[in-house]
């Protein structure tokens, strides 16, 4: 019987709303005694999100709970069942949001059973999980790709950039441009990931660096970042163009860029369109299947960033908020 696990719990809230490792602390924790209609789940990888940052805080400018003092830290995993039911038996790998710890009880009816058909494990958190699905389901119901449709991503050397810019590229984009903080990931856009070309947002100024890579103008831009992001693609998009608002790592304060930006949006009869993954589920089968065919066939590069154990997982957290992460930012626990 496994009755105490490890997990990592929230100290107190970061003041200011900069985590630092004294704000978490790892420690043991309970193990429900499993009830009919559960699981017991030993976790293998666990995702690391950019959206944990907003959960730290009490708004409620983010899509899901806010994290609560002195309880564990959760969000999505993949692990293997070791008490499982006739619905979902032992050795089952499943999908599921009980992470941050290394076992975890789980409603039968909150596990997504994951078939791996050969493909790494991990992946199911990453370019086949709920990171993939986000680009995915941006580009084609957000942001209605087109066939010869030129694209610019933000953030495009992180998890959901990253796998957007090659979607846009697989879905029949003409061109696509990324964002990234540096020169080498902004060199790995183009050396690796197959984007036209990598623009390095701290060596110069967004909009100027948009409008000398694409002075033509671009059809779509696939927002993880909002402020002078947005502003610079607003100024850039051509009539009828469209944004996909996936997130807004840079909003608020003080310096944000002025709100009349939008009047391009007039102008230009241009569509913007915010979305969550979750409302888009019926997109599931169709998207697990063309991006496992990709994979299969070489045509997509899943790039992970990955940190071992509990321990270091609040590193891999602070190591992302700062940029420290190429694709998607993982913690393996097995």
């Amino acid at each position: 019987m496994i009755t105490t696990t490890r997990a990592v719990y929230l100290r107190e809230r970061p003041p200011g709303g900069e985590p630092r490792p004294e704000h978490f602390e790892v420690r043991d924790a309970p193990v429900p005694e499993r009830a009919e209609g559960q699981l017991l789940v030993r976790n293998l990888f666990m995702s690391v999100d950019p959206s944990m940052r907003g959960r730290l805080a009490t708004s409620e400018l983010h899509y899901t709970t806010n994290f609560q003092v002195d309880e564990p830290l959760d969000g999505s995993a993949l692990g293997i069942v070791v008490e499982g039911n006739r619905e979902v038996p032992v050795g089952s790998y499943v999908r599921h949001r009980l992470g941050w710890r290394d076992h975890a009880v789980v409603d039968t009816a909150a596990a997504t059973v994951i078939d791996p058909r050969g493909i790494e494990l991990h992946h199911w958190l990453g370019v086949l999980g709920q990171t993939g699905f986000t680009a995915y389901a941006g580009l084609v119901r957000a942001g209605e790709i087109r066939s010869g449709d030129d694209v610019f991503v933000s953030a495009a050397a992180g998890a959901v950039g990253s796998t957007a810019g090659q979607f846009a590229k697989l879905l029949g984009a003409s061109s696509v441009i990324g964002s990234a903080g540096g020169s080498e990931k902004a060199a790995l856009l183009t050396d690796r990931l197959g984007f036209d070309a990598g623009l390095d947002y701290r060596a110069a100024p967004i909009g100027a660096a948009l409008r000398e890579a694409a002075p033509d103008g671009i059809d779509l831009y696939f927002d993880n970042v909002g402020g002078d992001h947005l502003v610079a693609a607003l100024s850039s998009l051509r009539q009828r163009g469209r944004v996909a608002l996936c997130g807004m790592i840079s909003n608020g304060g003080p310096d944000s860029p002025p709100i009349d930006h939008l009047m391009n949006c007039i102008l230009k009869r241009i569509t913007i369109r915010g979305f969550i993954v979750r409302d888009h589920e019926d997109l599931r089968p169709e998207f697990e299947d063309r991006v496992a065919g990709w994979l299969a066939a070489g045509d997509l590069v899943a790039e992970s960033t990955i940190y071992d154990g509990l321990d270091n997982a609040v590193d891999a957290f602070l190591s992302m908020l700062g940029g420290g992460n190429v694709g998607k930012m993982l913690v393996g626990l097995a």
